[in-house]
């Protein structure tokens, strides 16, 4: 097992940042992004664990260190709540911590000997934290604790297995997605009669569906969307995945390797939908309140926003899968996963225990499912506590066309000082699509060089 006595100053400073894999701060952030949740969901037992078993008659305590706020807060204490009742030989005590200070505060408590029993990691965080020494492996536990690997997504569960062994158990995804409003496609002529949109197939369909509507409706915005950073960005890496792109480092996690044809492709598409068409709003200073004031027909972002949408009064919407462009369906996404974190003495039964909750909270995603939030077990889809929740049966099936990054400690450095970097100049029109993979690439050697 890995010491944690020191910590890179370069580290620390990667966890602190404030850009989420979730949202990257502002209004597109799915720490807060539903209303409070008074789940009257009547969860359902782990079928592998006994309520009241933690893998012996005596009482187990966790703790639980977690980054959500808002309705994600408020739906995940419903969930401890909820565990703790029905599981009487295992309590769950909940520590809240802010987002920007989570992932420096976790290493630093594992490394100094104090740390939580049980954590939360981003999958695209997990890389980290297993080089830190700070996430465990699982599989000495998971048959103790009753889990079976095979009833999670596998899409989800194989980004989170490193050198063949599992480290999280995902309780989600939160992928990018598209919403729109019902009204205005339906002035324009593009509202099919059951409910959702007409659109053509491929890159040229979905232009035509946006043009059609700036013809239509001049004083709407066909596309909500910010003009640089996170949401772009996660557009041009759906659009790069959907024509087979691989990822932007080789399989070594040692070189770049971003397919310089397919990522200017994308690229070149999202750069002509923001100048040669025009339909996406330049300068937008906030492109989901241009949406829930209903003067945007579509914008793209992720599952989060379900439930703002959900609380806006009057906003007619809907959700969907991000259209196929190219070849093959795919989008960006992210999950939230339960770790084990190392502590001091990695006792059987607290681990036992642990991965038990993770494995309930995991069978009982319908809560989970309220903040927009797609569970990590197909089988919660047949509950009729999720059936129940409007929109998350229209986009489930982005579960399985998640594309994630390869599991380098260096994919968010990438990210901000490559990704974001040079395709912001280039939805800016200040530099060529093939331009900028070319620095793109240079960048992405030079950190993993670093």
């Amino acid at each position: 097992m890995k010491k944690l006595l020191s910590l890179s100053l370069a580290t620390m400073l990667s966890f602190a940042l404030v850009l989420t894999a979730c949202g990257g701060g502002g209004s597109n952030n799915d720490a807060g992004s539903s209303s409070p949740a008074s789940p009257s969901d009547s969860p359902s037992q782990s079928a592998s664990a006994p309520a009241s078993d933690s893998g012996s008659g005596e009482k187990v305590s966790l703790s639980f260190w977690t980054l959500f706020s808002g309705g994600d807060g408020d739906n995940m204490q419903a969930m401890i709540d909820e565990f703790n009742k029905t599981h009487p030989n295992i309590q769950v005590k909940n520590t809240k911590l802010e987002w920007g200070e989570y992932y420096t505060k976790l290493i630093t408590a594992v490394g100094n000997g104090n740390g939580p029993d049980v954590g939360i990691s981003h999958t695209s965080r997990l890389p980290d934290l297993i080089e830190q020494g700070v996430a465990t492996e699982l599989d000495d536990v998971a048959e103790g604790a009753g889990v079976d690997w095979s009833t999670i997504n596998q899409n989800l569960l194989n980004a989170t297995v490193v050198d063949g062994k599992h480290y999280a158990v995902p309780i989600d995804t939160h992928p990018f997605i598209m919403y729109y409003n019902k009204k205005l496609l339906k002035d324009a002529g593009v509202l099919g009669d059951d409910g959702k949109p007409v659109i053509e197939p491929g890159a040229d369909g979905f232009v035509k569906f946006l043009t059609t509507i700036k013809e239509k409706l001049p004083k709407v915005t066909p596309f909500a969307l910010s003009n640089s950073n996170d949401d772009p960005y996660r557009l041009w890496w759906a659009l790069y995945s959907q024509q087979g792109g691989n990822d932007v480092i080789s399989d070594d996690l040692k070189k770049a390797q971003i397919d310089a044809d397919k990522g200017a492709k994308a690229a070149q598409y999202i750069q002509d939908l923001y100048h040669k068409y025009g339909v996406i709003k330049k300068n937008d200073p906030d492109f989901y309140k241009n949406f829930q004031s209903g003067t945007a027909a579509v914008m793209m972002t992720g599952v989060w926003a379900t439930g703002i949408w959900e609380s806006t009064k009057g906003l007619e919407f809907g959700a969907m899968p991000i259209p196929q462009i190219y070849d093959q369906p795919a989008t960006w996404g992210d999950s939230h996963t339960i770790i084990l974190p190392t502590t001091k003495n990695d006792d059987p039964q607290k681990r036992i225990a642990a991965l038990t909750f993770a494995n309930w909270l995991a069978d009982n995603g319908q809560i989970w499912a309220k903040a927009g939030h797609i569970p990590s077990k197909p089988s919660v889809f047949d509950k009729q506590e999720f059936k129940d929740l409007p929109y998350r049966s229209d986009y489930v099936s982005v579960a399985d066309t998640v594309k994630f990054n390869k599991p380098s400690t260096k994919n968010w450095q990438i990210r901000d000082l490559a990704l974001f970097k040079y395709l912001n100049e280039v939805w800016a029109n200040k530099m060529t699509p093939a331009d900028a993979m070319t620095k793109m690439s240079a960048e992405i050697q030079k950190v993993l060089d670093q």
